[in-house]
């Protein structure tokens, strides 16, 4: 570091106060930007989690664009006014300065950008009335947020490029003198994105749907642009490219109009058959009037076999819901209201490992 009749690294005096200054400008903007951004997206944005983690990260994205499109400006100012101003002493390698705030300037366009993807989670539970956002609705996010993630990457790689100094009308004209090559190259990829769109398109299934994809199994929780994501019920993840799901057969569970339930139930070989029959009888009533049942004409209850132990009773419903929660949920409620039936009717139920007495 050498100090020479006013001039420190190729900078006049008057030249290190202004860059002075506006780096501390710059530090300020960003600030402020940050602070309002805050204020601003932390008020219109409802979903907790999007409010502590993307807003807070996308504040200090928004503060630092903010900060180095000032820098940039200025500088870029600076260095023009250079040739004009004797006062304005700069080094040769200081032309390129605001190349290199243009390249963070974009880079942090590009980081603020992928901060608030997460926000079309908000902006879709904003537009539904029910505010409560089923299978259909968490699709149009996941496929909403892929498609933005490729927007941004595509967009940011053009103006990084022009940034790091490449020409983009030779670029343009590269890629399209080798895009056979490319296409050829990446074909796998263009596939998992037509056959995304298929999937959009046709909507075999949506997120939170159960299906049966080739030998996979399980619950979607994501359809990218490249891969659908299916979780096992031993809680892995299976990742299937999307080109897969066109030639593929897809069997979904969530697409069924009801759910079949059928049942055995072993009563003591002692019971009283006027209370089996009407044991029965209620059952097919409880059957037939639950409000969680449909197809009451297929419905049936009744004695299928008889043993030496036991009197075995056929149980077959159909339950009209669309989750196996809630399956789970109506099975449990009915079980329980049988058995308290067979309590009341006197009825006992078969147990192998008690031996009956002669």
């Amino acid at each position: 570091m050498t100090y020479e009749s006013g001039e420190l690294l190729g900078f006049s005096q008057s030249t290190l106060v202004v860059l002075g200054a506006i780096l501390v400008l710059s530090v300020i903007i960003r600030m402020i930007v940050s602070n309002l951004s805050h204020g601003f997206f932390g008020a219109i944005v409802r979903n907790d989690s999007i409010r502590q983690k993307t807003v807070k990260k996308g504040d200090k994205a928004l503060g630092s664009v903010a900060g180095y499109a000032f820098g940039f400006v200025m500088i870029n100012l600076l260095v023009g006014e250079q040739a004009e101003n004797t006062n304005i002493l700069m080094p040769s390698w200081a032309e390129y300065i605001p190349d290199v705030l243009q390249f963070l300037l974009v880079v942090s366009i590009v980081v603020w950008a992928f901060r608030l993807v997460s926000l079309v989670y908000d902006v879709v539970k904003f537009l539904d009335k029910d505010d409560d956002l089923d299978g259909t609705e968490k699709t149009l996010i996941s496929a909403l947020e892929s498609a933005l993630r490729f927007i941004i990457v595509f967009v940011g790689s053009i103006f990084v490029a022009d940034a790091l100094g490449f020409e983009l009308t030779s670029l343009l004209a590269g890629l399209g003198i080798s895009g056979l090559a490319f296409a050829l190259a990446a074909k796998d990829t263009i596939s998992n994105f037509f056959g995304a769109i298929t999937v959009l398109l046709d909507r075999p299934f949506k997120v939170g749907d159960w299906v049966v994809i080739g030998t996979s199994e399980g619950e979607v929780t994501e359809i990218n642009l490249r891969t659908t994501l299916v979780r096992t019920s031993v809680d892995t993840i299976i990742t299937i490219p999307n080109a897969n799901l066109v030639n593929i057969p897809v069997e979904n569970w969530g697409k069924r109009r009801w759910r079949r339930w059928q049942s055995m139930i072993h009563l003591d070989i002692n019971s009283d058959p006027e209370n089996v029959e009407l044991f029965c009888q209620r059952t097919l009533n409880l059957i037939q009037n639950h409000e969680l049942t449909t197809q009451e004409d297929a419905s049936w209850c009744s004695i299928n076999t008889i043993s030496a132990q036991s009197i075995d009773i056929e149980v077959n419903l159909y339950w009209n819901v669309n989750s196996l929660i809630a399956e789970r949920k109506a099975r449990e409620a009915l079980i329980i209201d049988l058995m308290e039936l067979a309590k009341e009717l006197d009825l006992s139920f078969y147990d192998g490992r008690i031996r009956q007495q002669r």
